[in-house]
């Protein structure tokens, strides 16, 4: 809410500006439209995130019962437009169980929430959830991802190396950056390149220049996760307290 704030006095800073300048109402009504499209955009992808939360929560709450004290933020909605919100792929949600300790909360385990989507799934109403497929994920299972991740993106083939420089070190663009192993290097491959390997019955992972591909069998559709939503869940587990 504070964006549409800056938002109005925007409008009302910059009309007599113009007006001024180029005594020309239709630029200022244009500029004025402008500024309140945008304020619309904003305030529309901060809905979605509140009914992708609520939603998420709701699922979280259904299929996994025996956790009763857990924070559930969204990942990868800050800074996005709402242009962009219809090619996303994924949704992804940051879990962490709690613990109450002489009356403040203690943080503990972490998770991994992803909302696959598929076409359609952003329309005029908002989000149609019908259309987004959900994937709980914990450290180890990731651990595992990444392995196999790395497996198909880089010439190391060394499982047990893997996973002591994942552990140890950040997923970085081109590879994993290791602070006590050599570092992992990706191959560099044109953007219309792809590498792929099995995860298990349910995916496959697709590694080209750009993100993490991961294809669901079932549904036979090629999520993209970007980089820099990777390394963030990567620091999500490993590095945040």
């Amino acid at each position: 809410m504070k964006k549409l704030v800056i938002i109005s006095f925007a409008i009302i800073f910059l009309c007599p500006k113009i007006s001024k300048a180029q005594n020309d109402g239709a630029a200022v009504a244009a500029v004025a439209g402008g500024l309140l499209a945008i304020g619309a955009g904003v305030a529309a992808v901060e809905q979605m995130k509140e009914q992708a939360e609520l939603t998420a929560t709701e699922w979280f709450l259904t299929h996994h019962p025996e956790y009763s004290r857990f924070q559930l933020k969204t990942l990868d909605f800050n800074g996005k437009k709402l242009k962009d919100m219809s090619s996303t792929s994924v949704i992804t949600f940051k879990i962490r169980e709690f613990d109450i300790m002489e009356d403040e909360p203690v943080l503990g385990e972490k998770l991994v929430l992803f909302g696959f989507t598929s076409f359609g799934w952003i329309n005029e109403y908002g989000i149609d959830f019908e259309k987004v497929k959900w994937f709980l994920i914990d450290t180890d299972e990731w651990m595992n991802m990444m392995t196999a991740y790395t497996k198909v993106a880089s010439s190391e083939k060394n499982e047990q190396l893997i996973r002591n420089t994942l552990k140890s070190g950040k997923v970085v663009n081109r590879g994993v950056k290791s602070k006590e192993e050599e570092d992992i290097n990706f191959y560099k491959i044109d953007g219309d390149m792809y590498l792929v390997g099995d995860y298990s019955p349910e995916m496959k992972f697709i590694y080209n220049e750009r993100s993490l591909g991961i294809y669901l069998n079932e549904t036979m559709n090629l999520i993209q996760i970007g980089r820099g939503d990777l390394i963030k869940i990567h620091e999500f587990f490993f590095d945040e307290d």
